[in-house]
């Protein structure tokens, strides 16, 4: 039989509602980091969530599996690689957004079509930002949501400036910008253009997306033209 704990851990006071108490009880490890801790070792680790150093290990293996925690030549537990990772894409998002959202709302009032913005993010892409259109009938992505990487022409952009060979890719890095019917979704096309930092490194994806019904020519060129203007935006040429 397990044992039962004399005393509520840091995580248990504060559980989530209709949450997992294994995910509450390992954040709370990661919150267990103050201000100036450069490592922790599992006793402090220990005290800091009032958990049993038996549960503390299991739960670090996770978060060390996941690169939130890595473990030092000394057996002192230290923040890992991945919440760097993850506190760019948040940082960055703060600086984007002021800059992203009046393009894409200008977009939008230009095309009536839902715009959004991709970033690439491991083997997929995340929507940064988004605006939908004031149609009834469209897609139904939302900011924050997670599409494949080699499916839809936001993805499609991704790959090829991160060097993807074959012929479609030749093509966007030629053109400028590409139009997909159905390469995501049957009867969705998409519609994206690169968008460049002042370092002429790519910052993302700007996409139009829109029934193929409603699909005009002269999306591609209002895309283009916007990718153009947000590269401005962030300094870039």
């Amino acid at each position: 039989m397990p044992r039962k704990a004399a005393h509520l851990s840091v995580a248990d006071d504060a559980a989530a509602p209709g949450g997992a108490a294994a995910v509450d009880r390992a954040l709370s490890l990661l919150a267990a980091f103050r201000s100036g801790d450069d490592s922790l070792s599992l006793a402090e680790l220990a005290e800091r969530t009032r958990l049993y150093k038996s549960t503390v290990l299991r739960l670090l293996a996770s978060l060390e599996h996941a690169r939130l925690i890595a473990r030092r030549a000394d057996g002192r537990y230290a923040l890992g690689p991945e919440l760097a990772r993850l506190h760019s894409i948040y940082a960055a998002s703060f600086s984007l957004e002021a800059e992203v959202m009046p393009v894409l709302r200008e977009l939008v009032a230009s095309t009536r079509e839902s715009a959004a913005f991709h970033v690439r993010q491991g083997d997929e892409r995340l929507c940064l930002y988004r605006v939908d259109s004031p149609h009834l009938l469209r897609d139904h992505i939302r900011a924050g949501d997670l599409l494949p990487l080699a499916q839809g022409a936001g993805g499609r952009v991704l790959l090829a400036h991160d060097g993807a060979r074959g012929r479609l890719y030749e093509q966007i890095r030629r053109d400028g910008v590409v139009a997909l019917d159905g390469d995501r979704v049957p009867g969705l096309t998409g519609i994206s253009a690169p968008v460049f930092g002042g370092d002429g490194a790519l910052v993302g994806a700007l996409t139009l997306t829109l029934p193929t019904s409603r699909a005009r020519a002269e999306f591609a060129s209002a895309v283009h033209a916007a990718a153009q203007r947000l590269t401005r935006r962030l300094g870039g040429s």
